[in-house]
């Protein structure tokens, strides 16, 4: 995977915008378990009272709080805090207060100063103490504290009293009042505080179900902001991931295209066609797919986990051993899970060549097939490549689809233990309903993350596989390409032709296909090569446009040796027809133009060279045969024409491209002896400034030709005319009497 990271360059800076939304994201999914605990605790438990901070308390009540705090704490209190006396209206917002707190009219009120959430915190604990102490013991909660026995509430005169003692007693009950707090956490203690808090509030006036409706529906409106950010943002990433896998996608397969263009035939034996179709096709799917998770998850499943984690200790819970035993239960079965299926992963795409390869050769050679009655064989062979890879798919996924089950039973099996857990915290005092609804929410977000990035590694060896399979065709370095200093044609030497002592062996191969070859095609001639099947033939003319290098020698085209010449200006110079006629689909005349630039020629002068091409190649009386003509359309690979008239209209194309150099490789191998003849014919009056190079098995093709060269088993076993080579080449001899009677011989 890490070989085509060069390939997401240009794509850097959406994928960095896909990382600031994960992040607001996360942020936003993390943000929402607070939430739901603040309205648990606050919203419902404490009737929308956040802290044991009030707002405005009476003085007689704020007195009463203070005989139970330190010096020090007092001091806190009242700078806090700003005394508002009945009457007293040259006090700064004193009138505001008293449309607020009409209890201000007639009681004196202490009011909070705006201060900051430290000095908040620092209030909450000052204050949480004495308010649950004077709230219990008006309760007779802790009557026992201050020497009553009956069951009757301490009066709050009696509580009043309370300064009156010695201060060895005073300290006494404090630090007894201290040991039965102890238990409960800071929160405990402050909703329990809370209580005073409301039964104040409503002395003084203070509507508390407005309070706990208000602090509802602020705090609910706060969580559907937060989920709708988060919405908004999970939908840009996922765009923003689609167009960059897309993207990358695109871009591969252009790649990947251009790359295959680029080879030469020694490349082309290193891959079959079927396995570059999958790399080009599945293997880049894989690897876009793998993309859009990786944008999607891989990068926002680290983010939630290590948040949730920080969220889990900032609970102060001291559960954070659930979290680990869950990770550590999650990689186990990960591990487990992937040393199954791993090595199966390697396997898949192989059969998926395999299953390909099958099925094109069944394709393209089903009248072979049909012919030699042998569907039920290739029936056979497609099942096999096709159980083999259903069997593999069918292990892997069984294999994967257990681990959703084991995930879901885990985190059911999680959620039971912290309910359990919490529960006796909460009986016990050291927890609160809303932080076990909080952390089994950030349980279950760090668990899911894992699950994430598990169920994204099952792609992994897969993506990866792929991803290799791609970068092999991507790092294949052609063995022909240009020369980095390109000569030029020397223009007195146009369409001649020289082999000086080329040998070629082919890679890998322990022989040479072609030794000691040496001849000048001299331009405006016609040159002629014969042999028997596998004497290297259509080796020698393949070298020619460079679609082998030589393994020693030189080929000259033009003067120049044509591995230090541009290939593009070589091939222009070349017309060449393969034996096998190869067609696209598309019209007659799309397929005759191809050779040539678009725009290069006039629409009327178009019109008369395919004419006179289709013509010269006798392929003129079956176009206009056509009721399209020239526009008549030509099915993938032209089988909706016969051999010959593919041969013809090859020929065809290479006439229109007008080369100085033409090859035709066995071109006349599909025609009759008749179209043979006109071709011939054609071609010599048609084309007397054209070098011609001709491979053929038919003496009656060639034995006009200017010169022969008789090849055998890779060396030219004789070369001149038909006659000179009748008298001199034994070889020639054999093949012209296997196809000549002896009054042609004579001749």
């Amino acid at each position: 995977m890490l070989k085509i990271l060069k390939h997401f360059k240009p794509y850097l800076f959406s994928i960095l915008f896909i990382i600031s939304l994960l992040v607001v994201q996360a942020f936003c999914d993390l943000a929402l378990p607070d939430y739901m605990s603040d309205i648990v605790n606050i919203g419902i438990q404490q009737g929308g009272i956040a802290n044991a901070v009030p707002d405005t308390i009476r003085k007689s009540e704020a007195d009463r709080l203070t005989l139970f705090m330190s010096e020090e704490n007092k001091k806190v209190f009242y700078d806090s805090y700003d005394l508002f006396v009945p009457g007293d209206v040259n006090q700064k917002d004193y009138v505001d207060y008293v449309k607020d707190y009409p209890l201000l009219s007639t009681e004196p009120l202490y009011i909070l100063k705006p201060v900051g959430s430290d000095k908040i915190n620092q209030l909450d604990q000052i204050l949480a103490k004495p308010m649950i102490i004077v709230f219990a013991a008006t309760d007779n909660r802790f009557g026992d504290l201050f020497g009553k026995s009956s069951s009757a509430p301490v009066t709050k005169e009696a509580l009043d009293s309370f300064s009156n003692l010695p201060q060895e007693i005073r300290t006494g009950i404090l630090n007894k009042i201290d040991e039965m707090l102890a238990p409960l956490s800071q929160s405990m203690i402050t909703q329990s505080a809370i209580e005073y808090i409301k039964v104040e509030y409503k002395a003084i006036g203070i509507d508390t179900n407005k309070l706990q409706v208000k602090y509802l529906i602020l705090s609910g409106l706060k969580m559907l902001g937060v989920a709708l950010l988060s919405m908004t943002a999970t939908i840009f990433v996922a765009l923003t991931g689609t167009r960059v896998a897309a993207g990358l996608g695109r871009d591969l397969r252009s790649d990947v295209f251009k790359k295959v263009e680029s080879f030469s035939s020694v490349e082309f034996d290193k891959f079959s066609t079927a396995s570059l179709i999958t790399r080009t096709t599945n293997d880049i799917q894989q690897v876009q797919i793998f993309t859009v998770m990786l944008l999607r998850i891989v990068f926002y499943a680290p983010i939630l986990g290590f948040g949730g984690v920080l969220k889990v200790l900032s609970t102060r819970t001291n559960m954070g051993w659930v979290i680990a035993v869950s990770v550590f239960v999650i990689m186990s079965i990960v591990i487990i899970m992937f040393s199954i299926a791993i090595p199966k992963f390697r396997i898949v795409q192989k059969l998926v060549d395999k299953l390909n390869l099958v099925t094109r050769e069944n394709l393209t050679g089903l009248m072979v097939i049909r012919a030699f009655n042998t569907q039920k064989h290739e029936e056979e062979r497609f099942d096999k490549a096709n159980m083999d890879l259903t069997k593999t798919n069918l292990f892997i996924n069984r294999t994967m689809s257990l681990m959703m089950p084991l995930m879901m039973l885990l985190m059911n099996c999680v959620s039971l233990l912290i309910i359990w857990v919490g529960a006796h915290r909460v009986d016990s005092g050291a927890m609160q309903v809303g932080d076990i609804m909080a952390f089994i929410s950030y349980a279950m977000q760090i668990i899911v993350s894992f699950l994430m990035i598990s169920m994204v590694s099952i792609m992994l060896p897969r993506a990866s596989v792929s991803a290799e399979r791609i970068a092999e065709v991507l790092d294949v370095e052609p063995s022909i390409k240009d020369p980095e200093t390109k000569k030029l044609f020397d223009p007195s030497l146009k369409g001649q032709v020289e082999f000086k002592d080329v040998s070629f062996r082919y890679p890998g191969a322990d022989d040479c296909v072609l030794e000691d070859i040496s001849f000048i095609v001299e331009r405006g001639k016609t040159t002629a090569f014969i042999g028997s099947t596998g004497s290297g033939k259509s080796t020698l003319i393949n070298l020619i446009p460079r679609f082998y290098d030589v393994t020693k020698g030189q080929v000259i085209v033009d003067g120049q040796d044509v591995r230090e010449v541009s290939l593009k200006e070589l091939r222009d110079k070349i017309g060449y027809i393969p034996q096998k006629g190869v067609l696209f689909s598309g019209t007659v005349k799309s397929n005759l133009l191809y050779g040539i630039d678009s725009g290069s020629i006039e629409k009327e002068d178009e019109e008369k060279i395919l004419h006179k091409a289709a013509e010269i190649s006798q392929a003129l009386g079956f176009i206009q045969g056509m009721p399209e003509g020239f526009n008549a359309p030509v099915s993938q690979g032209g089988t909706n024409v016969s051999g010959g008239q593919k041969q013809r209209l090859s020929i065809a194309r290479a006439l229109v491209k007008n080369p100085e150099i033409y090859i035709f490789d066995d071109s006349f191998s599909a025609l009759d002896y008749k179209t043979d003849s006109l071709l011939r014919k054609a071609l010599k009056s048609e084309l007397g400034d054209s070098t011609l190079i001709i491979v053929a098995q038919r003496i009656s093709t060639i034995m006009d030709a200017d010169q022969i060269i008789v090849l055998d088993k890779g060396r030219i076993a004789g070369s001149g005319t038909h006659k000179e080579l009748l008298e001199n080449c034994e070889v020639y001899r054999e093949i012209a009497s296997s196809q000549l009677s002896k009054e042609e011989l004579a001749i």
